[in-house]
């Protein structure tokens, strides 16, 4: 029986303009492989809720998850927006306010069965397996680069003390106390392949291996991975090294040297997008939760959103 459409959906499907959040909402729509995702988490999803209670429809909760994601809401304002913003809620998959709608509880159960199954790894992997049978992601080259992310060092909590697993450390002049974010991404499509999060006082070069592909034939990355150990490895293995000469105590850099940089950094440049997307458009600049665990879990799904973002424009013309 088809569903019958109701005048507030007519009066909805024509307004005169979308908002922004509506367009971005219908892009990514058509982008995130829902059923693909759905078919990963469904086997972990509970058949019934306590007492007998039927749980809210996966799709809904995917979505209203990685709508949670994408607009930085906390557990209670998500609940709120699905009460109070139309796209949102027409997302989820619901029509009215009079529907029953997921609470901040919910929301907060879900969110924490994506953790303890560890899901949120397997869908960046899921969502990076779509991207390859698009044609995407599948390049023979490594960018590679980390970016901090804050956590709170106040001690005005229960435990008196700031988050154990975070940790200072210093960048030029400035301290900052928190965790990273280290990434291998694609050199053709940009895309990330390999995520790893470590605290903040871990030194980039020490991640470099674990975020290299078997097949890879060229690394790129800034000065900061400057390693005459790793260079000589790489070349061994028939791997182009293509990572900026450092400026050493002084003395500076050649003329060649500062050509070769210039032209290594305009390839290298695009593994920023991915950092730009998370902290500027999903405005992931500080954890929200203590532990690296629970933030790692969420590092995960937030770079596989990413990547769709980055490449919305290619998949939704295929």
């Amino acid at each position: 029986m088809p569903i019958q459409t109701s005048f507030a959906d007519l009066e909805y499907n024509h307004k005169k303009r979308q908002t922004r959040r509506e367009v971005f909402l219908g892009e990514m729509g058509q982008t995130v492989p829902l059923t693909k995702m759905i078919t990963l988490i469904e086997q972990a999803y509970p058949i019934a809720g306590r007492r007998g209670r039927q749980p809210m429809p996966l799709a809904s909760m995917l979505r209203i998850h990685c709508m949670q994601n994408w607009f930085s809401f906390s557990d209670r304002q998500m609940e709120d927006a699905l009460y109070e913003i139309e796209s949102i809620r027409r997302f989820a998959g619901f029509g009215s306010v009079t529907e029953a709608l997921p609470d901040e509880t919910t929301i907060l159960n879900f969110r924490h069965l994506l953790g303890k199954q560890q899901l949120t790894k397997k869908l960046l992997e899921t969502i990076n397996d779509y991207l390859k049978a698009q044609g995407l992601l599948v390049s023979q080259g490594t960018m590679v680069d980390a970016t901090i992310i804050h956590a709170p060092s106040s001690t005005k909590n229960k435990d008196k003390s700031r988050d154990p697993d975070m940790h200072q450390t210093r960048k030029g002049q400035q301290w900052y106390f928190g965790m990273k974010i280290h990434i291998g991404a694609d050199v053709d499509s940009g895309a990330v392949h390999t995520v790893i999060t470590t605290a903040a006082n871990v030194a980039d070069i020490n991640e470099l291996p674990k975020l290299l592909r078997e097949d890879d034939r060229v690394i790129f990355a800034d000065a900061g991975y400057t390693s005459d150990e790793y260079r000589r490895g790489a070349r061994y293995l028939g791997i182009r090294w293509c990572v900026n000469d450092k400026r050493k105590p002084g003395k500076n850099l050649s003329a060649s040297q500062k050509k070769r940089n210039r032209k290594q950094s305009s390839v290298r440049a695009r593994v920023e997008h991915v950092f730009r997307v998370i902290k500027q458009q999903f405005g992931f600049q500080k954890t929200r939760y203590r532990g690296l665990e629970k933030n790692a879990s969420q590092v995960h799904l937030l770079v596989g959103l990413a990547n769709l973002y980055l490449l919305r424009r290619q998949l939704m013309a295929a």
